[in-house]
């Protein structure tokens, strides 16, 4: 009946006329998440759709503009002010400038949990990933037997997953003054059931999900604040020769971090901030080893520090094994920005993560050093583990006794527990498993209870039985996603964190998951 904004207006009109705490209810019911998920997304409003192939819709959303097939390229066409497509085989970090200038982004690898699907759904830009009928050829992409220039216009659906010749109108949807009201009564019938935080990046990124109605930060990828201007400073230290020199990088990224964390504790003030210290390995901040223009000596670091494997390989918590100084310093950031915003009259609410935590031993080492850091200072700064790697849920109630929060990471959980690769399966190999019924949707789109599921209804309870009242909480992707909702309800989660476009849709899921489970 109607559009989504129709809807809404027609169900909260009702609801108010009642004016009863069952025609609320009814009113929470009657809506549908990808109701709400529509009105968060500019949609084509005109234009005849001429598809030129298809990929996975990785982020909901329409763009049209001129395409561009590098981050450069695409940097200078937004300078000039035009509508800009990035196009490329995949995105890795050092891209994410362009990512946030672009109107939209394509690739041919890759899927739900890709980086490109990733940094895409956090910052609202519609993405189409693992197009695997593109072939990328110089300042071109083929598709069959047609040849799309750089500077074309195209379109995308990060819905459907389209890929389009040409420019269609796109407009943004009408959001109706009712939904605020819809989403204040889905809040009041979760609220002591399961909470909804945000993931980020930025302190802009954290204003955005708080006005979306995010209840604190439930992860902050500290990494992605490593890019851009700071880049050259993290690669000094990488090339640092001796301590002096290391402390002296470290001493630089320190003050740029500082700012970037002050930033994000004063969006959210009064809320708890969740910060995961550096997660991805080094090579991601090292250009390509095959770039003929890139400095020398990045090149040597660039072959010294890639891996076969690096999602399994020198990452997070064992990376900062390996290189002490990095968590030390990042953590020494978090402080002085915390300092700061309480001198200001603020109030930061600060955690700690550790990402890929596999050992005990590991947690204990790192929560160590982190104690080290706070020592002296006036704050109670948590400190919580990742349960993203099978050991981790498997020998939960050990990892409880050692910090105070968990936090789930089901994208990594999920990669390990199937032994796929997010960047891979998805296009080439899920699709064909759907057809033939070995799975029904894919398993970083939804939670596959009947497996991974069954590692997190562990690590709550292991970590209950040796911590009660552990806070537990699910930072994946997973977590803005309705059906997989339902089941971190069921299974004890206290608070599942999202996109902050994906907020408002997890504030009306966790609703419904709990109106289901009277």
């Amino acid at each position: 009946m109607g559009s989504p904004a129709e809807r809404i207006r027609v169900a909260v009109s009702a609801a108010r006329a009642l004016d009863t705490a069952e025609s609320r209810e009814a009113a929470v019911e009657r809506i549908t998440p990808s109701d709400i998920e529509q009105l968060m997304h500019r949609q084509f409003t005109g234009g005849v759709r001429t598809v030129l192939t298809r990929g996975i819709g990785a982020s909901p959303g329409a763009a049209s503009g001129r395409i561009y097939f590098s981050a450069e390229d695409a940097m200078d066409a937004a300078d000039r002010g035009e509508q800009v497509i990035l196009a490329c085989a995949e995105t890795s970090p050092a891209d994410e400038i362009a990512m946030r200038l672009s109107d939209g982004i394509l690739t041919s690898r890759g899927g739900l949990a890709s980086h490109a699907a990733v940094v895409a759904r956090g910052w609202g830009i519609p993405a189409v990933c693992g197009a695997i009928d593109i072939e990328f050829g110089e300042r071109t992409m083929i598709v069959g037997e047609i040849m799309v220039r750089e500077g074309d216009l195209v379109s995308l659906d990060g819905s459907s997953g389209e890929i389009l010749l040409g420019e269609l109108e796109v407009g943004d949807e009408d959001v109706p003054d009712e939904l605020g009201q819809l989403l204040e009564w889905a809040d009041a019938i979760r609220v002591g059931h399961l909470a909804v935080r945000a993931n980020v990046d930025t302190g802009e990124d954290a204003r955005l999900a708080r006005l979306f109605g995010a209840e604190g930060v439930g992860l902050c990828r500290t990494e992605h604040q490593f890019f851009g201007e700071k880049l050259p400073i993290v690669q000094r230290y990488i090339l640092a020769e001796d301590p002096e020199e290391e402390r002296a990088a470290l001493a630089l990224l320190i003050e740029a971090q500082r700012a970037d964390y002050v930033a994000v504790f004063e969006a959210m003030d009064g809320l708890p901030v969740t910060m995961r210290l550096l997660d991805p390995p080094l090579h991601e901040f090292l250009p390509d080893p095959d770039d003929p223009n890139a400095d020398p000596g990045l090149i040597a670091a660039a072959h010294k520090w890639r891996e076969h494997n690096p999602m399994l390989g020198t990452r997070g918590v064992r990376l900062a094994i390996l290189k002490p100084g990095l968590y030390r310093a990042q953590v020494r950031a978090i402080i002085d920005a915390a300092r700061e915003r309480r001198a200001a009259g603020g109030n930061p609410m600060v955690e700690i993560l550790i990402p890929l935590v596999a050992d005990a031993r590991e947690l204990v080492l790192v929560r160590d050093w982190i104690a080290e850091e706070v020592s002296g200072d006036e704050f109670v700064i948590e400190v919580g583990t990742m349960i993203e790697t099978p050991r981790a849920a498997l020998l939960a109630g050990e990892l409880a006794s050692e910090c105070d929060f968990f936090s789930i990471g089901t994208n990594d959980l999920t990669q390990m527990v199937y032994g796929f690769s997010r960047d891979d399966v998805e296009r080439r190999l899920l699709g064909v498993y759907e057809s033939h019924g070995i799975v029904d949707v894919s398993p970083f789109e939804s939670i596959d209870a009947a497996g991974v599921g069954i590692l997190v209804r562990r690590a709550v309870l292991e970590g209950r039985l040796h911590k009660p009242g552990l806070r537990v909480g699910v930072c994946g992707e997973h977590g803005g996603d309705p059906e997989s909702i339902a089941f971190f309800l069921e299974a004890g989660i206290d608070y599942v964190s999202c996109s902050a476009y994906r907020v408002p849709v997890a504030r009306l899921a966790a609703a419904q998951a709990v109106l289901r489970s009277r």
